[in-house]
């Protein structure tokens, strides 16, 4: 892989169903564990996102899905940043970059004002680039992750 630029972001569809499920799996077996409420969200992230208001996409290059994001919705303002991983093999070629670029354009084309997340302090990599793009922590709400010791926020105007 030589360029970012090879990449596009290209929205859910059910024959790519399992990659959220693969990609995700992936970093939080390597990290964490998968928590019941990731097993559920992953394994029908049709039911679980997208027929809530939520939006999946998808990373792709060389026609092979490399990463994903998910836009969860958690009112008419507010949307969680979630189940974003990118594939092994791909790591520190910008594609976390290219897909927060794509999120936050289309944030703004949806009148989004608020984007939240929940991280670990551990994964340092990934919290640079949030701060990078202007997420600033916020005090973290017990228990919806096990592993999310961080919530961050961006308000988008």
């Amino acid at each position: 892989m030589n360029s970012q630029d090879n990449v596009e972001i290209i929205p859910f569809s059910s024959d790519l169903k399992e990659h959220i499920k693969t990609l995700n799996k992936e970093w939080l077996q390597k990290y964490f564990k998968v928590e019941e409420k990731d097993e559920l969200t992953l394994s029908n992230p049709q039911e679980e996102i997208i027929d809530k208001g939520g939006m999946i996409f998808y990373a792709r290059y060389d026609n092979e899905i490399i990463g994903t994001f998910s836009l969860i919705k958690v009112d008419e303002d507010t949307f969680e940043l979630a189940k974003m991983a990118v594939s092994d093999k791909a790591q520190g070629l910008g594609i976390g970059n290219k897909m927060l670029v794509f999120c936050l354009n289309l944030a703004e084309k949806n009148n989004i004002k608020k984007i939240l997340l929940y991280s670990n302090k551990k994964l340092l990599p990934a919290l640079h680039l949030y701060e990078k793009f202007g997420f600033v922590e916020v005090p973290l709400d017990a228990g919806l992750y096990e592993r999310a010791d961080i919530k961050m926020e961006k308000i988008l105007l």
